[in-house]
């Protein structure tokens, strides 16, 4: 078994040093390593703002950050023997978080981005296994490190499918980045202008901010370009169900990883999409279901007393998460800390996903966390 290694100078964003990594997908992005199966990958990653947060940011610099340089990636890593209609298996081996993290609430983006219009930030000391926080006073977050976003690229077939199905979501209205040269890693105009934007999750994976793939955890990727192409970053220290306002813990990480080839296996199976095991606790028992909580729930029924919407699921989870950053306030946190805090703590579960016309989400709130 041999041990291959992505080092990055923290000093530098991605722009300065595009050797060890990129932040679009492309089939034409060229690999930074090759290994064989079996091999080991260590892999340093840069935050998801790639540098534009530190522990003296303020709420102005989260306002003029750019979101062209989300999210840097370290890789891609080629698998000898990875071809189209394979599955690549990818053991996490261990993810080592940095000593600092942050929180941030930018203007337009998040689950509630139309409630909570201003920047905010939290900034957090990591040690010993905890994150704490000196905006946050009164809690603490244990640490379950994850990458938030980890994947293989698309193929070409893919690539244009996928450019074509998200320009008919922007076109119909909805909430995309569509491909930019803008800041983009690597500037190749063929492939900056063309390339995919790492914000939301495909088939090969990418942002799939899946809190359960902590260290322990095996990742089944499809592969579609020979290869595979596997690259991870955006690592989080910790999150709550859907990363509510966007953000998480987001820090610096060493992520290391070792993969297995299963040939033809996406094809015959019709693996489509990412699929995730392990055998044992991805966290502490008392953390994974909370023994001590207070819960708040939300239906599809508008809250000013508009009426039912049929089947709405994301209203439900909605008026969960406004219910419990109201009751965040009874307990003396600001609306933003309360975002903040659901977004690294609380947990959004359907609870009922059957009786028409009202869906029901229940957000847990773990008090464990609570050091007063």
């Amino acid at each position: 078994m041999a041990v291959h290694e992505i080092r990055i100078d923290p000093a530098k964003t991605l722009t300065d040093e595009p050797g060890t990594g990129h932040n679009r997908w492309h089939p034409g992005i060229p690999p930074v390593v090759r290994c064989a199966p079996g091999d080991e990958v260590v892999m340093e990653t840069r935050d998801a703002f790639d540098g534009q947060i530190g522990p003296s940011s303020t709420a102005e610099a989260v306002a003029s950050a750019s979101l062209d340089v989300v999210h840097p990636l370290t890789g891609p890593v080629y698998v000898e023997g990875a071809q189209p209609g394979d599955l690549l298996e990818v053991e996490i081996l261990e993810i080592v978080p940095d000593t600092f993290g942050f929180t941030v609430q930018a203007p337009g983006f998040g689950f509630l981005r139309d409630e909570f219009p201003d920047p905010f930030i939290v900034h957090w000391d990591i040690a010993d296994g905890w994150a704490t926080s000196d905006d946050l006073p009164g809690v603490r977050i244990p640490g379950a490190p994850f990458m938030g976003t980890i994947g293989l690229s698309p193929g070409h077939d893919a690539l244009r499918r996928i450019t074509e199905r998200e320009q008919a979501s922007l076109d119909a209205g909805g909430f995309v980045l569509p491909p930019s040269a803008a800041g983009a890693v690597p500037s190749d105009p063929e492939i900056a202008a063309t390339a995919l934007r790492t914000v939301p999750p495909r088939e090969q994976g990418g942002n799939v901010d899946i809190k359960q793939l902590t260290a322990g955890t095996r990742l089944f990727l499809p592969v579609d370009t020979p290869g595979g192409l596997f690259s991870a970053g955006d690592a989080h220290f910790a999150q709550g169900d859907s990363e509510t306002c966007g953000t998480a813990i987001e820090m610096r990480s060493t992520l290391r990883v070792r993969f297995t080839v299963h040939e033809g296996e996406a094809r015959e199976k019709g693996i489509t999409d990412p699929r995730f095991s392990r055998t044992d606790y991805w966290v502490a028992p008392e953390f994974a279901a909370p023994r001590r909580f207070y819960a708040t729930t939300g239906m599809s029924v508008a809250r000013d007393g508009g009426g039912v919407v049929a089947e709405d699921l994301t209203l439900a989870a909605r008026n969960a998460l406004l219910n419990m950053i109201d009751h965040l306030g009874e307990r003396g946190w600001s609306r933003q800390q309360a975002y903040a805090l659901c977004s690294v703590a609380v947990d959004l579960k359907i609870s009922q996903l059957v009786d028409v016309p009202s869906f029901l989400v229940s957000a847990f709130l773990p008090l464990d966390i609570f050091t007063d």
